[in-house]
C-alpha cells in the first residue's frame, strides 16, 4: 500500500464534484462541492490552489485535534464536470493516492432527494463527472457517496434539471442532507465501508 506525501499515514483524496463559479453554485449538480466546503469548514481551513494548478485543495485530519485520524485532502477541481477526471488524476499522483482511496461526492439521479447510497465502484450511469474520473484514472474502482437528487419532474430534461437550482421545500432540508453526506465521507475514511453503508445507506 503506498504511503501518504509526508510518509506517515495513508492519505484519502476527497473530491466534491460541481462546475467552477457562482453560476452553478447552487445547482443539484453541484452537491459535491458544498459537501466539500462543509468538510473544509470541519477542518477549519480554506481551499487554496493548489501548485498542480488545476484544482483547489484542503489538507487535514478526519477527527478531534490531536487525534491522528486519517490523513485527507479534499478537493474542489477548477475544471468543469466533463473534464475534471485530469485534476483529480494530477492530485493523485501527486499525493501517491491509490483509486481505492480515491472519493467522489456527486449527485445521483437515481435515488430520491435527502437519500444517499455510499459503495466502491460501479459504472458512470451517465455521470459525466464520474465517467471523466474513470476514464482519467483507468478504473472506475473509486469510491462513491452518492447524494441522492431524484428524478425530473414530468417532462424536465434531465440535463435542464441537475443544472437548475434546488425547490424552496429542498432548500429548507439541503444543509441537512449536506452534513449527512459529510459525516458518511468521515465515516468512510475512518472506520471503513461496511459501517458506512450500514449506517448512512437508505
Amino acid at each position: 500500500m503506498s504511503e501518504s506525501h509526508d510518509g506517515s499515514s495513508p492519505v484519502w483524496l476527497v473530491v466534491g464534484l460541481g462546475n467552477p463559479g457562482p453560476t452553478y453554485a447552487g445547482h443539484r449538480h453541484n452537491i459535491g462541492y458544498l459537501v466539500a466546503d462543509e468538510l473544509a469548514s470541519r477542518l477549519g481551513a480554506r481551499f487554496r490552489a493548489h501548485k498542480t494548478g488545476r484544482a483547489d485543495v484542503v489538507e487535514g485530519r478526519v477527527g478531534a485535534p490531536g487525534t491522528g485520524g486519517p490523513r485527507i485532502v479534499l478537493a474542489r477541481p477548477r475544471s468543469y464536470m466533463n473534464e475534471l477526471g485530469g485534476p483529480v488524476k494530477a492530485l493523485a499522483s501527486f499525493y501517491k493516492v491509490p483509486p481505492e482511496r480515491v472519493v467522489a461526492i456527486h449527485d445521483e439521479l437515481d435515488i430520491g432527494f435527502d437519500t444517499m447510497r455510499i459503495k466502491l465502484g460501479g459504472g458512470d450511469n451517465g455521470h459525466n463527472g464520474l465517467k471523466s474520473m474513470r476514464s482519467s484514472l483507468g478504473t472506475g474502482d473509486f469510491h462513491r457517496v452518492r447524494v441522492g437528487i431524484g428524478r425530473p419532474p414530468g417532462r424536465q430534461d434531465v440535463a435542464d434539471f441537475v443544472l437548475s437550482d434546488y425547490s424552496a421545500p429542498e432548500r429548507k432540508v439541503l444543509p441537512f442532507v449536506v452534513d449527512t453526506a459529510a459525516d458518511a465521507v468521515e465515516c468512510l475514511v475512518a472506520e471503513g465501508l461496511e459501517k458506512t453503508q450500514q449506517r448512512f445507506n437508505s
